[in-house]
C-alpha cells in the first residue's frame, strides 16, 4: 500500500493536477513514455532511468485507482455530475408549467 507521499509524487512525475480521471493519467503516462522510451530516443543514456520511474508512477497510479472505493451514493453521484442536478431542476420546472 502506497502512502500520500508516494502518490503525489507519482502524480507530480506524471505532470498531473490535484485531481485526474484514469483517462488523463493513461493520457499522460503516453505522452511522457513517448518522449522518454529508450528505444526512440537512443542517444540520451538518462532516458532509462526516466522510463523506469515513469513505469512506477504509472503503476502506483492505477493501482490506486483499482483500490479506490467508489461511492453509489445518491449525493455522491450528484457531486460528481453536479450539471446532472441542474438539468434535472430545469428539466422538472419546465414540464410543471404544462
Amino acid at each position: 500500500m502506497a502512502n500520500f507521499n508516494e502518490i503525489d509524487d507519482a502524480r507530480k512525475l506524471l505532470r498531473l493536477e490535484d485531481t485526474a480521471t484514469l483517462s488523463e493519467i493513461k493520457s499522460a503516462y503516453r505522452k511522457l513514455a513517448q518522449r522518454y522510451h529508450p528505444d526512440k530516443h537512443s542517444d540520451r543514456d538518462d532516458d532509462t532511468e526516466v522510463m523506469k520511474k515513469l513505469n512506477w508512477a504509472y503503476r502506483l497510479l492505477m493501482k490506486y485507482c483499482d483500490d479506490y472505493k467508489h461511492s453509489f451514493l445518491e449525493e455522491d453521484i450528484a457531486r460528481t455530475y453536479p450539471e446532472e442536478e441542474y438539468l434535472r431542476t430545469y428539466y422538472d420546472r419546465f414540464f410543471d408549467n404544462f
